[in-house]
């Protein structure tokens, strides 16, 4: 929602740097095989070349794939067999034949609505932001603080006063950060 709306545009100066020491982000993954913008489409042509450069042949151009339009292409055994790239082209090399892939469009006309494209909907809405705004007020920010920022996701003791005290563990170091990041510190 903060991404769409023109009252947060400034948001991304109010955020704490990362500790460039400690990062919990997960290495992104490079891919390994040739993806779809690898490929040379021309969709006012309707061609597609690879990128050892021979032409596809189209065998679609109106398929449904969960609700979303797109074009098929498909390589020749005759290109494809003797190729030099296979290996980065096709997951399994030794069972596949040829190469096929996809370019998408647009969504199909009358598929209904996602449930994230309605709450989008619903949240971008005057009463949305109303509604959204109201949940600032609540205790939504501290359990997302305990579980994503603290780790606190399932609870590590047994027996009610053992996670009594541990919750409360937890919540007494958000207050104190709290009182730390307002400035009671100094």
């Amino acid at each position: 929602m903060r991404k769409r709306d023109e009252r947060f545009k400034d948001q991304a100066k109010h955020k704490a740097q990362p500790d460039p020491l400690y990062d919990k982000a997960h290495p992104k993954k490079t891919a390994g095989h040739y993806r779809p913008k690898d490929f040379d489409y021309d969709a006012g042509a309707g061609t597609c070349i690879c990128p050892a450069g021979k032409s596809l042949y189209q065998n679609g151009s109106n398929c449904n794939h969960n609700g979303h339009l797109a074009v098929k292409f498909q390589g020749a055994l005759r290109d494809c067999g003797p190729c030099a790239l296979r290996d980065k082209c096709l997951r399994k090399p030794e069972t596949t034949k040829t190469r096929q892939v996809c370019f998408f469009y647009g969504k199909t006309p009358g598929t209904p609505l996602s449930y994230s494209d309605r709450m989008k909907r619903a949240i971008d809405s005057e009463r949305g932001r109303d509604l959204y705004g109201g949940r600032f007020a609540t205790v939504e920010p501290v359990f997302a603080n305990l579980r994503h920022n603290k780790g606190l996701d399932r609870f590590t003791l047994r027996g009610r006063k053992k996670v009594d005290t541990q919750w409360k563990l937890f919540c007494l170091v958000h207050n104190i950060e709290k009182l730390a990041h307002h400035g009671y510190g100094q």
